[in-house]
């Protein structure tokens, strides 16, 4: 079944490192997102281990649909003009031992929206990012400036015409009047 917004298939690559330092003395190993690489053929359906080593592993997670909805096109502009537009990949430990006997790093979805990424994070879930190819940004361009509509500028007020308000948005006066103390005498 195709899909009526365009969309691209990738695979998700995630890594396992030692870690060095002080912190090792508290948790030897963690998981990090390595690539986002356009999905193939010979990948499969099915997530597996790239290779293992002393020094760490490296996992493929196949067959991801990366969709771009207008609703979001917004969340795609703010991607595609950053200075390193990027994919953005949520992602979970999976404890019980579908695929490792050990607990492995498993990719949830995969975005090239700053909004979806942001809720995630709101959300307190593990989301990290890598760059995004050239044709990909090209093809996220394309598809921002068919969809995208800035949203208009609103004069702002000036300040002058602001109400005056208290730290605590109560309504304040300025008087140069003396409020307390003696008399002059």
């Amino acid at each position: 079944m195709t899909s009526p917004h365009p969309s691209v298939q990738v695979a998700v690559v995630m890594r396992q490192e030692r870690i060095q330092g002080a912190m090792s003395r508290w948790q030897t190993w963690r998981w990090v997102l390595d690539d986002v690489v356009p999905q193939e053929d010979a990948f499969g359906s099915e997530p597996r281990c790239l290779y293992r080593d002393e020094h760490g592993q490296r996992w493929l997670h196949p067959g991801f649909t990366v969709e771009l909805f207008s609703d979001d096109a917004e969340g795609y502009y703010l991607n595609a003009t950053t200075p390193a537009p990027c994919w953005f990949v949520l992602w979970r430990m999976e404890e019980e031992a579908a695929l490792s006997d050990e607990p492995v790093a498993r990719p949830q979805i995969v975005t090239l929206s700053y909004h979806d990424a942001g809720r995630w994070l709101d959300a307190q879930e593990t989301v990290e990012q890598v760059p995004a190819p050239a044709a990909v940004v090209a093809w996220l361009q394309a598809f921002v400036d068919e969809h995208h509509v800035p949203e208009p500028k609103r004069r702002q007020r000036p300040q002058s015409f602001k109400p005056l308000l208290d730290r605590f948005g109560n309504p304040a006066s300025v008087t140069t009047a003396k409020k307390y103390g003696g008399g002059h005498g």
